[in-house]
């Protein structure tokens, strides 16, 4: 497997990262983040079968077709809270630059395999009160009309970071590093999943395909 990771730096990317590192069937991982001009957005990993790239313009791939034609699974885990966003500048991040990079790559690579991960309560039907929850629905809407390989949408909720995965976001992080004595009790609940379980999940799925194309948290946690 040749696999590209969008937003391997967060929680999630964190997780599909070191799956991918530690799975020898992968062959090849590319992470794609954006280039902060305060601090690098790297991973913090080495390894010979990672490369990183990291691009201004994330809607904008021309400068590495090259890099990216030929690859046969994507993983995109870039995502940003809604919170204190407009629904224009949310849709702009969410919607607008994961469709970009989704038609530059089935251009390119027809027979790749997209998988998505939106979350958990996301709104397919687009009409929903939760302006997240409508965007992240049409996001999903418009992926699965794309003409892949296969393309898949994964919704995990509470996801317990293993590992030395973290959450780029400071209230998160603390938020799990004060439940993490309760983290056993909480892995009872179906909707609860751990990093490397997610992780282990896009592999699978990458690799063998699954029924549904929009796969919960419950279900998730059964394919790792």
């Amino acid at each position: 497997m040749k696999v590209i990771i969008f937003g391997a730096t967060g929680m999630v990317g964190q997780s599909a990262l070191r799956e991918c590192l530690l799975d020898e069937k992968v062959q090849e991982i590319l992470t794609i983040g954006r280039n902060h001009t305060i601090g690098r957005n790297h991973t913090g990993q080495k390894h010979k079968k990672l490369i990183e790239i990291e691009l201004n313009d994330l809607a904008d791939l021309s400068s590495i077709e090259n890099k990216i034609t030929g690859s046969d699974t994507c993983l995109f885990c870039l995502g940003v809270t809604s919170t204190g966003k407009k629904e224009e500048e949310y849709t702009r991040i969410t919607y607008d630059i994961t469709l970009s990079v989704a038609k530059t790559l089935l251009r390119l690579s027809p027979q790749i395999t997209f998988i998505y991960v939106s979350g958990s309560g996301t709104d397919s039907s687009e009409k929903g009160h939760s302006m997240w929850a409508r965007v992240k629905g049409k996001t999903e809407n418009a992926l699965l009309h794309l003409p892949f390989k296969a393309a898949y949408m994964f919704r995990p909720s509470v996801i317990i970071p293993l590992h030395g995965v973290k959450s780029k976001t400071k209230l998160y992080q603390f938020i799990y590093d004060i439940m993490k004595p309760f983290n056993s009790l909480l892995l009872r609940l179906n909707s609860v999943i751990t990093s490397e379980q997610l992780g282990k999940a896009m592999i699978e799925v990458a690799r063998n395909g699954y029924s549904n194309p929009i796969i919960e948290g419950n279900q998730l946690k059964k394919l790792h």
